[in-house]
């Protein structure tokens, strides 16, 4: 007797037609994404071919790495807007940004209004190596000022793999969940891949994002899942409707 495994589905595939991303590093020269608005039309150019039309791109936001502010994301902003503006067939793209959550962020939370992706909804981030000391006093300061905290790539944080509970605290505590789409395909490696999944299983995942810096990461949305869970998965591609502007 032969057995037949169904191949799993193309990450492509799975985008709807009017799909919006929350979170990509378009805006060139300002942090680790594109370097140039070439480079930003190119990865835009390849992401609307699967379904992508509204992007809400967001450079970091690091102090002493790329210590970017409101005016320079505004300015870059602007830049690229009226760069795509010439081209046809460009779908609408604004900026907020990827906060790092550390000592100067919670400075700069107290001085000054955040970038957002949408009203008080807030994209931010841990070191890949360790959570900061202060998590859960950050976490509730961006909620004492006004914010709902969405953090970037749980999956990731290779800290937090080995249990579980560790993210049902930060959801306990406040935190939205955005995936990034790549993982279920395996590109950041299958401990990741495996992460997210049961991230997925748990219905712990919030959002999704593209996290798209270069060129070769847009191309590579034409690779297979390497997950089984699909259902969880479209679940969340279609709740970043919420962020359509």
């Amino acid at each position: 007797m032969i057995f037949f495994t169904k191949k799993k589905s193309f990450l492509k595939d799975l985008i709807p037609d009017n799909f919006v991303d929350i979170h990509s590093h378009l805006i060139p020269g300002i942090d680790d994404g594109a370097k140039t608005k070439e480079e930003s039309f190119e990865i835009i150019t390849e992401l609307n071919r699967i379904g992508f039309k509204q992007y809400i791109t967001t450079p970091h936001v690091m102090h002493t790495v790329w210590p970017n502010t409101n005016e320079t994301i505004k300015n870059g902003e602007k830049e690229l807007h009226d760069f795509v503006a010439k081209k046809e067939n460009i779908p609408s793209i604004k900026a907020a940004a990827e906060y790092m959550m550390d000592t100067y962020f919670l400075e700069l939370l107290q001085k000054e209004k955040l970038l957002t992706l949408k009203e008080n909804y807030l994209l931010v981030e841990m070191s890949y190596l360790n959570p900061p000391l202060q998590l859960s006093e950050i976490i509730f300061e961006i909620q004492v000022a006004g914010y709902k905290p969405i953090l970037a790539h749980p999956e990731r944080y290779l800290f937090y793999h080995n249990n579980v509970d560790n993210y049902q605290k930060l959801k306990k505590m406040g935190c939205l969940f955005q995936l990034n789409l790549l993982s279920v395909t395996g590109y950041y490696g299958k401990n990741v891949a495996k992460t997210a999944e049961k991230l997925l299983n748990n219905k712990l995942i919030d959002f999704v994002g593209s996290d798209v810096h270069n060129l070769n990461q847009a191309q590579n949305f034409q690779n297979r899942l390497i997950i089984k869970e699909e259902e969880e998965l479209k679940q969340a591609i279609q709740n970043n409707q919420l962020f359509l502007f």
